[in-house]
């Protein structure tokens, strides 16, 4: 059996999937304590996404929501999960697999998870995989040029390091901490 055979990558980016899903469970439970709120970056065009037709004109391929102050009807499944929210005071229901989820953060605990976006750019490079980081998504988002999500920016940020370092698997670590599987793969 060789070490491809567990798939390690997979049940890693399944298992911190599986944190955003119990975070939504608990925020669609008892609703968010204290100063929590949630963003969530994920793929408009990844399959089973239904959002409104409007917004996918407007993010045709990657939007960030957040749930704060005004979200209703929070429910989550094992695969997905459906809020309404309100956009220019309409309210539109969404639901998004889990699976399209490419970021997800909670600025108040400084925590945050970055998953690959497996569209972007003719698929999924090898070595990507899920991130764990502590950096502030506020900060992310500040980074974010125009029409840019915070994970883009912070997409960019992390290959921009690579790149000025020349070899990706070499780069140096952004402020903040920053854990990628590629760390722990043999050569």
């Amino acid at each position: 059996m060789s070490q491809d055979d567990l798939r390690y990558e997979a049940m890693v980016e399944g298992a911190l999937r599986g944190v955003v899903r119990q975070a939504l469970e608990v925020a669609a439970r008892t609703g968010l304590p204290g100063e929590h709120h949630f963003y969530i970056t994920f793929r408009t065009d990844a399959p089973g996404v239904t959002i409104p037709a409007r917004l996918k004109e407007r993010y045709p391929t990657e939007m960030t929501i957040v749930l704060q102050y005004q979200f209703w009807n929070l429910e989550v499944t094992d695969e997905a999960f459906g809020v309404t929210l309100s956009f220019n005071d309409k309210k539109e229901r969404l639901s998004i697999p889990l699976a399209a989820v490419t970021a997800f953060a909670d600025p108040s605990v400084r925590f945050g998870l970055q998953f690959d976006s497996g569209g972007e750019e003719g698929g999924e490079e090898p070595g990507e995989g899920a991130a764990v980081t502590d950096l502030s998504f506020e900060e992310t988002k500040a980074e974010a040029g125009e029409g840019e999500t915070a994970a883009g920016a912070a997409r960019r940020r992390d290959k921009t390091a690579a790149a000025k370092d020349g070899d990706e698997a070499a780069a140096p670590e952004p402020a903040g901490k920053v854990v990628t599987l590629d760390a722990f793969r043999k050569k």
